[in-house]
């Protein structure tokens, strides 16, 4: 007896197909690596070069300011400690004596009392070695006499008397200008003071001198000033 032949299940009769998951055999890496994004080290960095490059800014700054407070405090020091000359002020001119010979010997007899004061601008005591006082009539030199020195104090002053006598000078150069001026009733006569001295500083001595010119008009007759200007002899070197 012949027998049918297997049948083959019909698709739609099969079982259904289930999913089916493929899981990895495990695998451990001996060196274990954590990833940290750069970006936090990067803006770290730029923090930090950004504060070293304000600190380096605010020392220079700070350096430069120094130098300029030192050199004007250096400045202010040297203008207040530099020496100056001290200024010499004539307080008073008395004429205690004055006699012309006419002409043709034409000589003057006279003696000229000065009081001076003479002022230190510095802050170091001022040692004058001597006063020296002239007088001159018309550019010719008459005579001079010399004062005892003494000491100014810092930023002080100190009178000074010198008195000059002359004993028959002749001016024969000048006899009609003496001559003319005796007409007139007043004679022209220069006078020339200088202070010469030196500033004791801790580590030298510097020389100062001060200088002050005067001209008077005298009256022969009356043997009295009846003019006279005063002025520092570089104002008349000046002019």
């Amino acid at each position: 007896m012949a027998t049918d032949p297997p049948t083959r299940p019909h698709p739609s009769d099969a079982e259904p197909l289930l999913p089916s998951y493929y899981s990895p055999s495990s695998f451990q890496d001996p060196n274990s690596y954590l990833l940290i994004p750069s970006y936090p080290i990067l803006c770290l960095r730029r923090r930090r070069r950004r504060n070293l490059c304000f600190t380096s800014f605010t020392l220079c700054l700070i350096s430069l300011l120094s130098s300029l407070f030192f050199l004007l405090l250096l400045a202010f020091s040297l203008f207040l400690l530099w020496p100056s000359d001290p200024t010499v002020h004539v307080t008073h001119l008395h004429l205690k004596h004055l006699h012309i010979s006419p002409p043709p010997r034409a000589a003057f007899d006279l003696t000229l009392k000065l009081e001076l004061n003479v002022q230190n601008p510095d802050f170091f005591a001022l040692d004058y070695r001597s006063v020296v006082s002239s007088v001159s009539y018309r550019g010719k030199h008459l005579g001079s006499v010399n004062a005892a020195g003494g000491t100014v104090q810092a930023r002080g002053g100190s009178n000074l008397e010198a008195e000059l006598h002359l004993d028959g000078v002749r001016v024969v150069d000048e006899l009609v200008y003496l001559i003319q001026d005796l007409t007139k009733g007043s004679v022209p006569l220069d006078t020339v003071t200088k202070v010469e001295g030196s500033l004791g500083l801790i580590f030298a001595e510097i020389p100062v001198k001060g200088n002050i010119s005067c001209s008077l008009n005298v009256n022969p007759k009356t043997q009295k000033i009846v003019r006279q200007d005063c002025y520092p002899e570089d104002i008349l070197t000046q002019l």
